[in-house]
């Protein structure tokens, strides 16, 4: 019986002792499959190395990453071959700095840490075989026997690349943004008026330093503190957030304001609302400007003439200060409005030819980007007659000549409208004295504005007459609705538009003013003749002239030296300077659609004098803003150069005032165009400048 159960026993023992053996065995299996597919593993590098930093093992990933095969690396190389030998050095030092220890560059560099038990993640720089590098994060391990003895090192890579490159994105955006804070700030500090926001409770977000002044407090002490603490009245300044967060805006609140030193300060505050990108209300915006004199001179104005004076002449200077002001945003205000409107114009040009869909919101692109540069030159032009800088040059101007420019450049208007332009022959020869570019403005206002306010099929007649010895009369007649006497009255007045700007018609009612004061400054007078259903007549007179003695030598002259049109066996060579990448790209974008055509680029004036001189282009395309040497000065240099003297250059600038354009012409400008770029204008004056560069080419 004994001998029965010690059998029974054994063989429970024997059979413990295999189902044992089986797990030990697939553990291992499943250790080695787990370690030949991290091993085999492409997404990472495994390096293998012996104790002194010789290859033992290359896996699949190392060689995908590397370029190397195993057979290459293994038993002849270190990891330290392969890895950017400066930053290998640079390493060395660090390391040596941190441990207080001697480390030699090299491979030892690279595992000290981990031969001291110390944890080591670090970015280093890989050579691949055909010689190019990667960023990589590498991972070292030590390796040790059952003694805990360094037998080798385990290197595990990943490849950085793309971590490396969303860093670089974040880091330009990152500069961007602190670029447009810091301008941002810049455009809320150099304000002369005091500048505050609250939140929609009434409590300051942010103030610029004229409120500093204001209130005698640091920035840090307005912020988070109440609006209505800074004023005699608290409960009126707390009804001014009120009030403009139903109304939306409020303008001329007058307000007390109390210093920490006790002065008080009368402002005059203009508030309104603002917003996110969402539509969401964020808080108030307000700015306080110190009426204190102007209160006090109200004051006094009463008691004498003198001080009425004195106030009018402070009036001068702040409308004074204001144009001013407005003529020195024009550039900015026209670099944008260049890529709206250039763009727009190359989608509505695209072949194939926009969708009905595409085409109708295109042309909404195109109407109001047009309608805005309108208005931004218009109050341009208002804001510098006020102040009397409207500089003019008074020659013999032939109405004929005239009279055709302008009739180009309103008949694709007419067409839209579906009006009938008739314009007269001018014979014989009539001149008047007049600023040539000021008289074509205030014709084309006219005549616009005779196609704009017309009947459906209507018609425009332009016509002359001389009323009276040495006098022109020029008038344009429509025959459009015509006026009652209380328009006629309101009219010749700023922002007034008689009831049109709830209609169709877009305009600023600020165009016939600017015609009335630039006849004036002419020597003329401007008038109007209407009735109701029978349509208007716009007049204006200037003085007549005597023809120039060369006119008729100088057309002739013209018409015997026509130039030809594009060899088309030629292939030109235009050059533009432009450090404006939006620019840049727009005007590329326009000479794409003419492959006879080559462009070259130039950031900055000296890049385009060397790319000159270098390629001697058919035409140059010059800004006038530029880093370093401006517009100007390159001209200058290139007139200079008999080699690149001959070479027409064409001024494409957003300084758009009448004398950045003299002053242009005077120092050699081929042409001189401003942005917004119109595109069919670009065409044809790069069109008339080759053709003046074959001609004097001989070719």
């Amino acid at each position: 019986m004994s001998e029965i159960l010690t059998s029974d026993i054994l063989k429970a023992a024997e059979n413990a002792e295999a189902v044992i053996e089986n797990q030990r065995v697939e553990a291992l299996l499943k250790t080695g499959a787990l370690q030949k597919a991290i091993l085999n593993s492409a997404n990472f590098s495994s390096i293998a190395t012996d104790e002194k930093g010789v290859i033992q093992i290359f896996n699949v990933g190392a060689e995908r990453m590397l370029g190397y095969t195993a057979a290459e690396v293994m038993n002849k190389i270190t990891p330290a071959d392969i890895s950017d030998p400066q930053e290998v050095i640079v390493r060395a030092k660090a390391l040596s700095d941190e441990l207080g220890t001697p480390i030699a560059p090299g491979f030892e560099a690279l595992v000290f840490k981990a031969s001291r038990g110390i944890e080591d993640i670090y970015e280093l720089t890989y050579f691949r075989k055909d010689g190019s590098r990667f960023p990589a994060v590498v991972s070292v391990t030590a390796l040790r026997d059952a003694h805990d003895l360094i037998i080798g090192y385990l290197l595990i890579g990943t490849d950085n690349t793309a971590r490396k490159q969303v860093e670089a994105e974040q880091k330009k955006l990152d500069q961007r943004l602190r670029d447009h804070q810091f301008y941002t700030r810049s455009l809320f500090e150099s304000n002369i008026d005091a500048l505050v926001t609250s939140d929609p409770a009434g409590i300051i977000t942010d103030v610029n330093k004229q409120m500093e002044a204001l209130t005698g407090c640091t920035r840090d002490e307005l912020i988070g503190a109440p609006f209505k603490k800074y004023f005699t009245d608290p409960e009126r300044a707390e009804n001014a957030i009120k009030r403009v967060l139903s109304e939306k805006k409020v303008t001329n609140f007058e307000l007390t304001a109390c210093a920490r030193n006790g002065k008080e300060t009368v402002v005059s505050y203009n508030v309104t609302t603002f917003y996110d990108r969402d539509r969401n209300l964020q808080g108030v915006f307000a700015a306080a400007r110190d009426v204190t004199e102007l209160k006090r001179f109200e004051q006094t104005l009463q008691k004498t003439n003198a001080e009425l004076e004195i106030a009018k002449t402070g009036a001068e200077k702040a409308n004074l200060a204001k144009s001013e002001f407005l003529s020195s945003m024009s550039h900015e205000l026209r670099s944008p409005l260049n890529a709206i409107l250039g763009f727009a114009q190359l989608m509505e040009l695209d072949h194939p030819a926009p969708k009905p869909e595409q085409k109708d919101r295109i042309d909404q692109i195109l109407n109001a980007g047009w309608h805005l540069l309108s208005l931004i030159n218009e109050i341009l032009d208002l804001a510098k007659i006020e102040s009397g800088q409207v500089p003019l040059s008074m020659e013999p101007v032939s109405l004929a000549e005239m009279m055709l420019e302008c009739q180009s450049m309103t008949d694709p208007i007419a067409r839209k409208y579906g009006i009938e332009m008739i314009f007269p022959l001018f014979e014989p020869l009539y001149f008047v004295s007049a600023d040539r570019t000021r008289l074509k403005q205030v014709l084309i206002n006219l005549l616009s504005n005779a196609i704009k306010y017309n009947l459906k099929s209507g018609k425009v007649v332009a016509s002359f007459a001389q009323i009276s010895p040495g006098r022109m009369r020029i008038s344009i007649t429509d025959t459009g609705a015509g006026l009652s006497a209380d328009e006629l009255s309101q009219l010749f007045k700023p922002f007034q538009r008689l009831g049109q700007e709830a209609g169709g018609v877009e305009g600023t009612g600020i165009g016939l003013v600017v015609a009335r004061q630039l006849v004036e400054l002419m020597g003329g007078e401007i008038g109007v003749e209407s009735k109701v259903g029978e349509g208007s007549t716009f007049w204006f007179e200037l003085n007549e002239v005597a023809a120039p003695e060369a006119v008729l030598a100088v057309n002739s002259t013209l018409q015997a030296n026509q130039l030809g049109n594009l060899n088309p066996k030629r292939r030109q060579n235009l050059l533009y300077v432009e450090d404006n990448p939006t620019n840049m790209k727009l005007v590329e974008m326009i000479i794409s659609r003419y492959p006879q055509i080559q462009l070259l680029k130039a950031t900055d004036g000296n890049m385009g004098i060397e790319m000159a001189q270098k390629n001697l282009p058919d035409v140059i395309i010059m800004d006038i803003n530029l880093p370093g040497l401006s517009g100007l000065e390159v001209l200058k240099i290139l007139k200079a150069d008999p080699k690149t003297s001959y070479i027409p250059v064409v001024a494409l600038s957003a300084n758009a005032m009448s004398s950045d354009i003299k002053r242009g012409m005077l120092a050699g400008f081929f042409r001189y165009l401003t942005k917004p770029i119109v595109v069919i204008e670009f065409m044809d004056t790069l069109n008339t400048a080759f053709e003046y560069s074959n001609h004097s080419a001989g070719r």
